[in-house]
């Protein structure tokens, strides 16, 4: 497939407007410009389970993949919030490609930021930005060896990887003392992908497991994984100073909110047409009370969590501008705070498809993807109850624990 940056420089890499307002007006008119091609390949993306081409090819035109990749590589270099609202339009408009800009703009990202220099222009070969799939935890071992590493495992939910160029994986380096984990760049080529992704929801993200057996790694494919929390990166600017969870921290909620956003607008306007009961008895859906009420409700639920997630990124942001790493207590923050709107999205999507009635159930009917698909990425890791546990925590005055680490 040909693989063409949304607006080519001299280098052929996407570039982007410098300052915070012309980067997000370019951002987001780049969303709009496949809107159309990402809404029709919508359906097929579930039939496949994956992405269609045409839909892989337009965000790799818009450059919408380069959201989180240093500058100095074509890419956004996006701050936090503008990154929130550009997840949050795509997946508006489907989520199946708002997810996979989600992952896919952190997996080209992370190497492009923090891998070594002599592995830059192999994996940005030409000076164009290639596809990256993969998962942030550590599921892999690996042995050191002359020149590299040895890495074996099997890797689950790599979203995006059946059109990836790389993948990225985490292992445990065995015998390392102290205890090592460190991050792999894999050619994608490299990779067995095991057809293992037929889920209730999230169908179209190709988020299917890949593996790899005693596969050599040179040393400059990887970089250690602890230099993500402290926010170390060999490029780059403040993003990259975010630590984790924060850097990621607006990703699940930025895709709760426009999924849920959208589930709540289709109730909306189904509720105006659509009646229910029988005889004299049936009305609109818009009319019942009940509906009324919720209807309220769950429009200021998602615009509570959502100013709620921006106030935090924006605080963290400044703290990155800075040249601080976010403190711990901000870290718990954001990642219970992206927890919380995952939950107000799972419950808002829930309570439309449950309003919408028997209609509902027809595969014609939009809503019922989006409940399947915000209800099933509430089930993330990341958006576990472990989010509020670490902040309840510090609340306490217990001492604080790796904010990642406690994923159950």
């Amino acid at each position: 497939m040909t693989k063409a940056p949304a607006k080519p420089s001299l280098s052929g890499r996407a570039v982007f407007p410098a300052d915070r307002a012309g980067k997000r007006r370019a951002l987001l008119e780049a969303v709009e410009s496949v809107a159309d091609t990402l809404r029709a390949g919508a359906d097929e993306a579930e039939a496949l389970t994956t992405l269609p081409c045409a839909t892989v090819e337009a965000l790799s035109a818009s450059g919408l993949w380069a959201l989180k990749l240093p500058a100095e590589l074509g890419g956004a270099e996006a701050d936090p919030v503008t990154q929130l609202e550009v997840i949050e339009a795509v997946t508006y408009i489907d989520t199946s490609a708002g997810w996979s800009v989600m992952i896919g703009a952190t997996s080209i990202g992370w190497p492009g930021a923090f891998l070594p220099d002599s592995a830059i222009g192999e994996v940005f070969a030409e000076g164009r930005i290639p596809r990256a799939a993969g998962i942030g935890g550590v599921t892999g071992t690996a042995a050191a060896v002359p020149g590299g590493y040895r890495l074996s495992g099997r890797f689950q939910f790599a979203s995006g990887a059946p059109h990836a160029d790389w993948l990225i994986a985490g292992a445990r380096i065995e015998g390392s003392d102290p205890p090592e984990e460190r991050m792999f760049v894999i050619p994608a080529a490299s990779a067995t992908l095991h057809d293992n992704w037929h889920v209730a929801g999230l169908r179209g993200t190709g988020s299917c497991d890949f593996s790899v057996q005693d596969l050599f790694i040179p040393a400059e494919f990887s970089w250690d994984r602890a230099i993500l929390a402290r926010g170390e990166p060999r490029r780059g600017g403040p993003i990259f100073r975010l630590g984790m969870p924060a850097f990621t921290a607006n990703e699940h909620a930025a895709f709760a909110l426009g999924g849920a956003r959208r589930a709540l607008d289709l109730l909306l306007e189904q509720a105006r047409t659509k009646r229910r009961g029988h005889g004299a008895a049936a009305s609109m859906v818009a009319e019942r009370p009940v509906v009324q009420k919720w209807a309220a409700e769950a429009d200021l639920r998602l615009r509570a969590a959502r100013g709620l997630i921006v106030d935090l990124l924006e605080e963290a942001w400044r703290c990155a501008c800075e040249g601080r790493v976010p403190e711990p207590f901000l870290q718990a923050k954001l990642r219970a705070a992206s927890t919380y709107a995952s939950d107000a999205g799972v419950e808002v999507a829930t309570q439309a498809f449950r309003y919408a009635g028997g209609a509902a159930l027809q595969e014609s009917n939009l809503l019922q993807r989006y409940w399947r698909d915000v209800t099933a990425a509430g089930q993330h890791l990341a958006v576990s109850d472990a989010g509020y546990e670490g902040y309840g925590r510090l609340l306490l005055g217990l001492p604080p624990l790796d904010p990642m680490a406690a994923n159950r």
